[in-house]
């Protein structure tokens, strides 16, 4: 009986050895947990401290990169701009016409796209009536230019302007909701804007004709080409002989008299470009017209 006695005390005994030392594994394993969602807590805390210096170390930087590049300041006020680009036609006229004027029609008609797109352009323009007058002139002087060299290539080969059938009259552009042809733009448009320099500066195709610029006009250069255009058309002797007192000119200055007769007579008007001052009283006579084609 006291055996039993004892060996019941040293079972007792030891389950509550073992319950203790459960309870304290317990502990330990719950104070790790613990330690360790602490330790992650705070590593997690760490980086989003860290990408929050980053992105704002990013943003601050991106402010500095800003400062030191400022946007392109805007065009001084008064600062004159073209409506309408003559890039390409200025590109064309580079390419297949020489300095003297002479126009190649065969490679001009191998670069019958890129002057059809231009031409395109033309004819979709919008609010030329709101444009400057230089900007209306450079426009449809360019315009009767480009029709002209269009009218050719489409007809090549001919020897002259005249073999095409009515050329100055076939109304083959529409611009907006009109068909325009040569005859309209020359004498509807350019005519009556009161500049008889542009008869120096549209070309009908022909050798009696001024010759076609190698550059396309603009706005911003307008009196200067159209005072160089006259000068070279008068100083050249195959269209104009002029001295003091004899003048032997293009029929140009016939078909047109009232154009050059509008600040005084023709010869006032001729004094103002050409090198030899004419007399009032010198005797005018007109040169053949040859209407040879100008290539």
């Amino acid at each position: 009986m006291k055996q039993l006695l004892t060996l019941a005390l040293l079972v007792l005994f030891c389950a509550c050895k073992s319950t203790k030392q459960t309870t304290s594994n317990t502990q330990i394993v719950t104070n790790t947990i613990k330690k360790e969602a602490i330790a992650e807590a705070e590593s997690k805390k760490d980086i989003v401290n860290t990408v929050k210096k980053d992105t704002l170390s990013s943003h601050t930087e991106t402010i500095k990169l800003t400062e030191k590049t400022p946007l392109p300041p805007l065009p001084p006020k008064g600062t004159k701009t073209e409506n309408f680009s003559h890039q390409r036609w200025n590109k064309l006229l580079q390419k297949h016409v020489s300095i003297s004027g002479n126009v190649d029609y065969k490679k001009f008609r191998e670069d019958k796209t890129t002057l059809a797109i231009y031409i395109d352009a033309l004819t979709h323009a919008e609010t030329i009536e709101d444009w400057s007058k230089e900007e209306k002139l450079a426009f449809w002087i360019n315009a009767y230019n480009a029709l002209t060299i269009d009218l050719i290539i489409k007809n090549y080969p001919v020897k002259s302007i005249k073999d095409i059938k009515n050329p100055w009259e076939q109304r083959l552009w529409q611009f907006g909701d009109k068909w325009y042809n040569l005859e309209d733009i020359e004498h509807k448009i350019l005519r009556k804007m009161d500049e008889p320099r542009i008869h120096f500066a549209i070309v009908c195709a022909s050798y009696s004709c001024p010759k076609l610029q190698n550059t396309a006009f603009t706005a911003d250069n307008l009196e200067q080409q159209l005072t160089l255009a006259t000068q070279e058309f008068l100083s050249d002797t195959n269209r104009n002989e002029i001295s003091e007192n004899t003048l032997k000119l293009s029929k140009i200055f016939r078909w047109f008299s009232k154009d050059f007769e509008q600040n005084g007579s023709l010869i006032d008007f001729l004094n103002k470009y050409t090198e030899v001052t004419i007399s009032a009283k010198a005797k005018i006579s007109y040169k053949d017209y040859n209407w040879d084609l100008n290539d």
